[in-house]
C-alpha cells in the first residue's frame, strides 16, 4: 500500500489524519515542521505528501521546492485564490482548505496516487525529452524546468506531435491537472514554453496553426 507523509505542526490534526489514513490501509509517517520533513525526506520517499503551510521554521511554501517529484496535496487554512494558484504553479498537485471533509481528502489522495502510477516517465520528440515526473525537459545535456501547467501543455502536444490541438481542446484535456490555466492565460503559458526551449539552442519547437491551435514543429 502507498506510503503517505503528513507535514503538520498541529498534533491533533496529524493524529486524526494518521488514524484515518491507516484505517484505509496506508502506511503513514509524520513530521511537525518543515525542517523535520526535509530531514525525513533525505531518508524516505513517500508516494504522496499532505503539506500544511504554516509550519515552524521552514514554512510549507519554502519546503515545496525541495520535495521534487513526489505529489503534494496542500492542506491549509489559507483561502486566498492567488496563493492557491501560486502553489499549484509552484509544484503542488492539489489544494484543500481546512476545515476539510475527510472523504473528500481521501478521494483527492486516490486521484493523485492513480495519476502518478499511470503517468509515463518520459516523452520524446526530436532532441527533446520531457520528464513528466520532475516537470523537466532535457535538450542534449541541458535541463529546462517547467511549471506544472507548462508541463501539461507540452506533454499534450508531444503525445501527437503532428496533429494540431485547438485551444479549447488543450484547456479541456489539462483542466484536471491545471485548474489555474484559462483561455486568457493559455497563450502566455505557450509563449513561456517556447521561450524556455528556445533559450537552449535557438530552436522553436512549437508552431501556431492558423485557425486551429498549436502543434510541435516537425
Amino acid at each position: 500500500m502507498s506510503h503517505l507523509l503528513i507535514v503538520d505542526d498541529d498534533p491533533h490534526i496529524s493524529a486524526m489524519l494518521t488514524e484515518s489514513l491507516k484505517a484505509e490501509g496506508y502506511t503513514v509517517s509524520a513530521a511537525y515542521s518543515g525542517t523535520e520533513a526535509l530531514l525525513l525526506l533525505s531518508k524516505i520517499k513517500p508516494d504522496l505528501i499532505l503539506l500544511d503551510l504554516m509550519l515552524p521554521g521552514m514554512t510549507g511554501e519554502e519546503l515545496l521546492p525541495h520535495i521534487g517529484d513526489i505529489p503534494v496535496i496542500v492542506v491549509s487554512a489559507k483561502t486566498d485564490v492567488e496563493g492557491k494558484i501560486g502553489l499549484l504553479l509552484g509544484g503542488a498537485a492539489d489544494y484543500i482548505t481546512k476545515p476539510f471533509n475527510m472523504q473528500e481528502l481521501l478521494a483527492r489522495i486516490t486521484v493523485q496516487l492513480r495519476k502518478n502510477s499511470r503517468e509515463p516517465a518520459s516523452l520524446s520528440f526530436r532532441d527533446i525529452v520531457l520528464y513528466t515526473d520532475t516537470l523537466t525537459v532535457r535538450i542534449g545535456t541541458e535541463d529546462v524546468r517547467l511549471t506544472r501547467t507548462e508541463c501539461a501543455i507540452l506533454k499534450l502536444l508531444m503525445q501527437d506531435p503532428d496533429i494540431p490541438v485547438g485551444k479549447t481542446a488543450i484547456l479541456d484535456k489539462i483542466s484536471l491537472d491545471t485548474p489555474d490555466c484559462t483561455e486568457r492565460s493559455l497563450k502566455q503559458h505557450i509563449s513561456n514554453i517556447r521561450r524556455k526551449l528556445q533559450a537552449v539552442n535557438g530552436e522553436d519547437y512549437i508552431e501556431a496553426v492558423y485557425g486551429i491551435g498549436f502543434k510541435m514543429r516537425s
